[in-house]
């Protein structure tokens, strides 16, 4: 397991971050049309062709997760876009899970599906250059929610595919996300995402998942964001880092948090305080953020090839936001800088 944990770390080394690129078709099409852009594949290949070949991105950027389509395209030079990211020094990595669907006799409750062959899909990824993979449960608060019936098959999902994918040498993002819709307070979120992150652990123990040779992508502690009463910076910060301590063993060479549909400038101001923190933290806390560094460049981009290098210089300033971040070192007088000269 000794590459695995090298490759774990390599992604986040240096204050690096992953882009999660990985929307799907379906996904993307929807962001497209809010700028009426037109939703094909050639078009989303630009798009993340965009974002993949900014100048000096691999400053920031230390993984990509991309989704199957983008795994199999090339780029408008006729290279793969494996090999365009693996050029530039970027670990190049896939989601692989099918999605959520209805947990059936639980109503409102969600299950990742995609287990069914998923040992030969891994296969098939590494042998194409891939070296990280993803897999996302969503568990969603409410009245008499999540029921531990749904954490726990959520959790077995996540940690039988950390298991094939740690057997095809692939290191496995484990994403449990608590959504933050709905009218919770920050200690509903924090009680909800200890018993999850516990019983993701608990899992992962139980399949023998090395530890070192992984990443878990969890959401920060949040009040809901139709809740009244929202907390403050330092209270999701402290709240955040309070319950990985509890929770979340040190072998884990780092936590990747997701945006969870904050704020870009909202998201980058959580990591940061949490990586201010004055509170022992034996992981390295990064960022696997997906709109939340992507908007900025989509909106300016809008679909026009003139407009690459305005999208590719807002891109750059997120990311070289968020990484400061991650080391502790975010000043919002960079909102201000110029992004990329």
């Amino acid at each position: 397991m000794n590459s695995l944990g090298e490759a774990a770390r390599a992604i986040v080394t240096d204050g690096k971050g992953i882009l999660a690129a990985d929307e799907r078709p379906a996904t993307l099409t929807k962001r497209f049309t809010a700028y009426a852009i037109e939703s094909t594949a050639d078009s989303r290949r630009a798009y993340r062709e965009m974002l993949f070949r900014t100048p000096d991105i691999a400053s920031f950027i230390g993984g990509v997760i991309m989704e199957d389509e983008t795994v199999r395209q090339r780029s408008s030079t006729g290279v793969s876009m494996i090999a365009l990211l693996a050029g530039s020094g970027i670990v190049p990595g896939v989601k692989v899970d099918l999605g959520a669907r209805p947990l059936a006799g639980a109503p409102g409750e969600l299950v990742t599906e995609g287990l069914d062959g998923l040992r030969g899909r891994l296969e098939e990824y590494r042998r194409l250059g891939l070296r990280f993979a993803k897999w996302r449960a969503v568990i969603v608060i409410g009245d008499g929610k999540p029921t531990a019936r749904c954490v726990h098959a959520n959790a077995h999902a996540l940690a039988r595919y950390a298991a094939l994918c740690q057997e095809q040498d692939l290191v496995p993002i484990v994403e449990p996300e608590v959504l933050m819709n709905g009218s919770h307070t920050l200690e509903r979120c924090e009680d909800v995402t200890a018993h999850v992150l516990q019983a993701v652990f608990d899992a992962l123990f139980e399949e023998r998942v090395s530890l070192e040779g992984m990443l878990l992508k969890p959401n920060m502690v949040t009040a809901g964001d139709d809740c009244i009463e929202q907390a403050s910076v330092r209270a999701v910060a402290e709240a955040t880092v309070r319950t990985l301590a509890r929770h979340v063993p040190p072998a884990v060479p780092a936590v990747v948090f997701l945006s969870g549909g904050q704020d870009h400038v909202l998201a980058t101001e959580h990591l940061d305080a949490i990586n201010e923190l004055d509170a022992p933290k034996p992981w390295k806390l990064s960022f696997s953020y997906g709109r939340a560094l992507q908007d900025e460049a989509l909106e300016i981009w809008r679909g026009r090839s003139e407009n690459v290098p305005a999208g590719q210089r807002a891109f750059y300033h997120r990311a070289k936001c968020d990484s400061a971040a991650a080391l502790g070192v975010y000043r919002s007088a960079m909102e201000s800088e110029t992004a990329l000269t």
